[in-house]
């Protein structure tokens, strides 16, 4: 023997363990861990953290997403306040077809 203790896998009690698992600190036979960003990790680990990184994403995400609909609502109200603003500024002879009757005669 090579001096080091032997470990059964946590799930596995019949099969030797290959690795530990960082986060929780159990062994682990070859089918219960898999490698997530340069790691080996258990699949409860790896279930756990994803699911608090994506509770986290989904919080800044929906915040972000809500800021993405103000300014997009905030956005489209100056456009129409821009537009009635413009709209509203247009002389009166243009709204009764006299402003196109003055424009022929000045081009004659």
């Amino acid at each position: 023997m090579n001096g080091f203790p032997r470990h059964n896998c946590q799930l596995h009690r019949e099969r030797e363990a290959v690795a530990r698992c960082p986060s929780c600190k159990r062994f682990f036979c070859r089918e219960c861990v898999t490698e997530h960003e340069g790691r080996v990790v258990c699949s409860a680990c790896l279930r756990k953290e994803g699911t608090e990184e994506n509770r986290a994403a989904w919080k800044l995400g929906g915040a972000w997403r809500a800021a993405q609909v103000a300014a997009g609502l905030a956005l489209a109200w100056l456009a129409f306040y821009w537009l009635g603003s413009a709209l509203v500024n247009i002389p009166s002879d243009f709204h009764d077809g006299v402003y196109w009757e003055f424009q022929q005669e000045w081009r004659d």
